[in-house]
């Protein structure tokens, strides 16, 4: 349900009273009037009557321009969108017979990723017969990646078994506030 489209301005409003913002009275209290009175003060002015607050006992209604008031709305959103940081989960994948130089490699781009603050999931692809290996084996491959990571992080889901070997899960460490 987006917002633009469910506001209600000047005939539109079927609320019997309204608390009427005057944006052309800068510094006035908000006034409780009847719907048909606030319309036709707003049209005096040649300016729209906007429902901003629907659910509020009576409802909130502003004197302004309707195209000034979508421009401003639109404004919010764009603001509140750029605000928003979308974390994606990043795949390393890595093999037990994985040499130090491409190891290194990764280690780097997982870097990058951490500094962009993406999450970062690091499987070992075990074949053959090292599916049947050790568990300490396994865990100190995967241990050879995460020691070449310079970038601070923490473990955000700890070692596991995955489809095709055994995976972790990392994060960017945030240092505590306070």
């Amino acid at each position: 349900m987006n917002r633009k489209e469910n506001t209600r301005i000047n005939n539109q409003i079927r609320a019997k009273e309204v608390r009427v913002i005057d944006e052309t009275e800068e510094g006035t209290a908000p006034r409780v009037m009847e719907t048909r009175e606030a319309i036709a003060l707003a049209e005096s002015k040649g300016l729209d009557l906007i429902e901003i607050s629907p659910n509020a006992v009576p409802p909130v209604a502003k004197i302004m321009d309707f195209g000034k008031y979508k421009y401003e709305e639109a404004k919010k959103a764009k603001e509140a969108k750029k605000k928003a940081h979308l974390t994606e989960t990043k795949s390393l994948q890595i093999k037990i017979a994985t040499g130090e130089h491409d190891l290194l490699l990764k280690a780097k781009k997982a870097d990058e990723w951490l500094q962009e603050g993406h999450r970062i999931k690091i499987e070992l692809y075990l074949v053959g017969r090292s599916k049947f290996s050790e568990k300490d084996f396994k865990k100190e491959r995967l241990d050879r990646i995460l020691n070449l990571i310079k970038e601070p992080f923490k473990i955000a889901d700890a070692i596991k078994p995955s489809p095709k070997g055994i995976m972790v899960v990392i994060e960017k460490d945030r240092p505590k506030k306070g």
